[in-house]
């Protein structure tokens, strides 16, 4: 499909250009014939939030840029280089932003702001967590392990799978109308740790239990299994703070942004358990 710019659109930088959002969004501006410049640390130029001074080589001749910012807005500093970054775009003639933000966050919401009032156009995609967690991310290993051990009890999220949020944030990107968007998005409905260790025993066809640990027991395994610092405050923060069901409810960003439905667990656990990726490791 083309762009609806035309093929003369001009350069997007895709920050977090090979991970789980970004990485489906650099295929999906390709398809669209729209020229990427994928934004990460193992690319030339390189691009490294802890590196202001390599972001103008990163922003040069760049029209469009989706801005994700690891391991979450949420850490502290985070208002400071999102503020540097756009100031840094604008100054490089950067027309228009798009901002993977969190959900039921304060401190995402004020990286929004500076977004929102950087005289950019702008759209925010604000996600929850993803269905990928569980293929791509933190939880991969419990669920070889037949155990999803959490602190947390009954709490129901909306979980939303990477490829709608790249899909709305293609959109964003790549087309008109989307300015000044604030797309919520969620799944078509509301799960609990245990539903989603259901769903799971079904796609995979073996036994997975979901089982409530202390908070405390919890972080500790994360910083013991050498995880960086920043990762065990967002995972302490995230157990701690936001998953207290403020985000316990459904919102239409995906119906709103591309016409169509979100994608529903089940459907995607029985995707990914077709690629293997959940058969125990030898």
């Amino acid at each position: 499909m083309h762009n609806a710019f035309g093929k003369q659109a001009g350069l997007t930088l895709v920050i977090g250009g090979t991970g789980k959002t970004g990485s489906r969004i650099v295929e999906r501006l390709k398809a669209r014939e729209v020229p990427v410049r994928v934004g990460s640390r193992s690319t030339t130029p390189a691009f490294d939030w802890n590196t202001e001074a390599g972001w103008d080589a990163c922003l040069e001749g760049v029209e469009s840029v989706y801005i994700t910012y690891a391991p979450d807005l949420a850490i502290p500093g985070a208002t400071d280089s999102i503020q540097a970054f756009v100031d840094a775009a604008k100054r490089a003639g950067v027309r228009r932003a798009v901002i993977l933000s969190g959900r039921g966050e304060s401190e995402a919401q004020a990286c929004e702001n500076i977004v929102i009032n950087s005289g950019l156009e702008w759209t925010v995609v604000r996600a929850s967590w993803f269905n990928q967690n569980f293929s791509e991310g933190a939880f991969i290993d419990m669920v070889h392990a037949g155990q999803i051990t959490l602190p947390v009890g009954d709490i129901a999220e909306p979980w939303v799978d990477v490829d709608d949020i790249a899909d709305v944030a293609t959109a964003a990107l790549s087309e008109p109308g989307h300015g000044g968007e604030v797309y919520e998005v969620t799944g078509p409905e509301l799960l609990t740790f245990r539903d989603i260790a259901r769903a799971l025993t079904r796609a995979t066809g073996r036994s997975i239990s979901f089982v409530e640990i202390p908070h405390e027991a919890f972080v500790n395994g994360v910083r013991e299994s050498g995880a960086p610092e920043a990762v065990v405050w967002i995972m302490d923060y995230l157990f701690s703070t936001v998953l207290d069901g403020r985000n316990a409810h459904l919102t239409g960003g995906v119906e709103r942004a591309l016409g169509r439905r979100p994608k529903r667990f089940a459907d995607y656990a029985r995707d990914v358990a077709a690629t293997g990726v959940w058969r125990i490791p030898a």
